[in-house]
């Protein structure tokens, strides 16, 4: 996460070209958005399950960071294949990851632009209901999105569960009571799904990402480079480190 927001930073002031990052986490985390209380959260199940706990500068839910592949795309606001509003670059963004979806098999769809609801407004987990111009299949959602706009800059980071039990998440956020967790379980098995389970094969890491860049290459008719951090985004990101991304007053502040 703070490598992503230095990325950022740098793109902003014309330093780095846009980037498509792909990386997986170990241990696993819990990531969770901007704005989510962080009383959405048992720490002390988190702990015991030796998962970490980030809040993402992104909007949006929990997530669980295991067994998935997360992108970040990282751009300036008045890039062709990526700007503009919101909603309008949620739009564009998907075209490439259905792309990359296709080339690994799946038959998916694009969710239209509906009103928020409640459930959403509400529901502590990310998967369980599908926003506007998400990646789903048969109704049941594949892909968790959430962007951050910063100085004329735009992050957009994504979750794809490629295999594994994606009700884990459930045991380490808070509920109620025990029938509610039990429900949500039931729901997000019912909503949400992995590639394994779509495909009924396995799929490494590495396929994945090779499908991911050759969808935005493909559908955006782009040079994509691979690169390293810059020293002074790695400066950056570890300052962010420092004041946020390992900093409980930022973790817990809402």
């Amino acid at each position: 996460m703070a490598l992503d927001e230095a990325i950022l930073m740098s793109v902003v002031e014309g330093d780095s070209p846009p980037t498509l990052r792909l990386y997986a986490w170990e241990p696993p985390c819990l990531s969770i958005g901007y704005a989510q209380p962080i009383a959405d959260v048992d720490q002390n199940l988190l702990h015991n399950f030796g998962w970490d706990l980030v809040r993402r500068p992104t909007g949006g839910r929990a997530i669980l960071h295991t067994d998935e592949l997360t992108y970040a795309i990282i751009a300036s606001n008045t890039n062709r294949h990526v700007g503009g509003g919101v909603l309008e670059s949620y739009h564009r963004i998907s075209r490439g990851l259905v792309a990359a979806l296709t080339l690994l098999g799946l038959s998916v769809e694009v969710q239209p632009d509906l009103p928020v609801t409640e459930e959403q407004r509400s529901n502590p987990v990310c998967f369980q209901v599908p926003s506007a111009y998400e990646i789903t299949v048969d109704g049941r959602k594949l892909i968790g999105n959430a962007q951050v706009r910063r100085r004329g800059g735009v992050l957009q980071h994504g979750s794809l569960p490629l295999g594994g039990d994606i009700t884990r998440i459930c045991q380490v956020l808070r509920f109620k009571d025990e029938p509610t967790r039990s429900q949500a379980i039931q729901n997000l098995r019912d909503r949400a799904a992995t590639v394994e389970e779509l495909l009924g094969i396995s799929t490494t890491w590495q396929q994945v990402a090779d499908a991911l860049i050759h969808g935005f290459r493909e559908t955006f008719d782009l040079i994509l480079e691979p690169g390293s951090p810059s020293d002074s985004e790695i400066l950056q990101k570890n300052s962010l480190l420092s004041s946020c991304y390992s900093n409980p007053s930022w973790t817990e502040r809402v």
